[in-house]
């Protein structure tokens, strides 16, 4: 694509960086059909290539809108279109530069900005945990926009001790919302790696991973939450003593694995972001080339299942496959269904700032699942295990947890 950058842009870190990605793309389209927002829309601009058209005629001089502020709001991020695409067009890339320039030049309706703001401060806040412990106690009688948004309490269980014993060791980050909303997926997971002989530490002194920040209009406080974690998490990996950070939330996980490339202009941070990343693994990552050891531990054979692959990690991270192998290896039917591609709905906090597109994406990602009749529908994304669970009287879990309900011992049984 041929482009002529204004000067105001043209000789700044993002235009050569925009510009680089706008010179890639050959309007081919090949993104349209596998763009959700398209597919329920039907308007271009609410596709991939509309946006490329919309960002290059700011990034060329021409003043945004409103409508190109909600046409690029629109876009859940999930990178489908950039699996599809046959030239490579970092997509992701060009729709963080252009969000941001045109939030400079376009002020949001106060509604927006009182929403945006709050669900950063609320999700970092100190004030969640017991919020939401305090939320997951009135459950019941929350009203149902509430309740789709509160998990049902479980138990955690008992925890193994004495992990440290362990000459394999992993960094687990804490500084989440997870924990607080499902602590059972972190609770799953130390006792999997147990089982298979790896220890588990917790990452202190960390805070959120940045996603929430830097996707709500406010990219400067999610890159010093990126430092703040080098800081905290790099000292750990330089001592050797653990062999990688594990994310059990492929949100997560998709976001630190770009730390390197958010801190690309960072001369003070940008060396350690990329030893940061070398280490990053998502868990299944882990577990998978100890399948056959870990199904010889498991107690149950798991119930027929539907595996939804968040496109964090299908499409951000290019795993796709790798946890579909491990779960067919650690015994599961697992039952195919239409449009695993496409994304679910929830995408971060997508769904609060566009609860119609979020709700019509989630229930059309339900319709192709459900059509299996799976026991139990498993992913591995905190936020689209939320959100799918929203629209379906099906269990949905992560798959860390059935794994880890495998493995206990029934009646009779003994894991010794």
């Amino acid at each position: 694509m041929q482009t002529n950058l204004a000067s105001w842009v043209r000789d700044t870190d993002e235009g050569q960086d925009a510009d680089a990605v706008l010179r890639r793309c050959v309007h081919c389209g090949f993104c349209l059909a596998t763009c959700p927002t398209y597919q329920i829309l039907g308007d271009e601009l609410d596709s991939p290539r509309g946006r490329i058209y919309l960002m290059k005629q700011v990034l060329e001089g021409v003043e945004p809108s409103r409508a190109t502020q909600e046409h690029l709001d629109r876009c859940l991020t999930c990178r489908n279109c950039e699996t599809t695409c046959p030239s490579g067009v970092e997509y992701g890339v060009l729709v963080d530069i252009g969000r941001k320039l045109v939030d400079q030049k376009v002020e949001r309706p106060f509604s927006q900005r009182l929403t945006r703001t709050l669900l950063r401060r609320a999700l970092n806040s100190s004030l969640f945990a017991p919020a939401m412990k305090l939320g997951k106690f009135m459950r019941p009688v929350l009203p149902q926009v509430l309740k789709a948004k509160v998990p049902k309490a479980r138990a955690v269980g008992t925890l193994p001790s004495g992990g440290h014993r362990h000459t394999r060791q992993v960094l687990m980050m804490v500084g989440c919302v997870q924990p607080a909303m499902m602590p059972t997926i972190d609770a799953a997971t130390i006792r999997v790696l147990d089982a298979l002989g790896i220890g588990t530490q917790l990452a202190g002194g960390a805070s959120c991973c940045g996603a929430i920040n830097f996707h709500l209009d406010a990219q400067e406080t999610a890159l010093d939450q990126m430092r703040a974690n080098i800081d905290a998490w790099l000292p750990v990996l330089d001592q050797g003593k653990v062999e990688a950070i594990i994310m059990n939330a492929s949100g997560c996980g998709a976001m630190v694995k770009e730390y390197a490339h958010h801190l690309r202009h960072d001369r003070d941070y940008v060396e350690k972001a990329l030893r940061l990343v070398d280490k990053v693994r998502d868990v299944a990552e882990i577990v998978a080339p100890h399948a056959p050891a870990l199904r010889a531990l498991m107690k149950s054979a798991p119930a027929p299942v539907a595996f939804h692959p968040p496109c964090t990690l299908q499409h951000w991270q290019g795993l796709r496959g790798v946890s579909e192998r491990m779960l067919a290896e650690l015994g599961f039917t697992l039952q195919p269904f239409t449009e695993s591609h496409l994304c679910c709905g929830s995408a971060g906090t997508y769904s609060v700032t566009q609860p119609e597109l979020s709700r019509s994406l989630r229930d059309r990602k339900l319709a192709a699942i459900q059509a299996t009749a799976p026991k139990t529908i498993i992913s591995s994304n905190i936020g689209c295990i939320t959100h799918l669970q929203s629209g379906t009287a099906t269990p949905v879990r992560h798959w860390i947890e059935v794994v880890d309900e495998a493995l206990k011992p029934g009646p009779g049984d003994s894991l010794s």
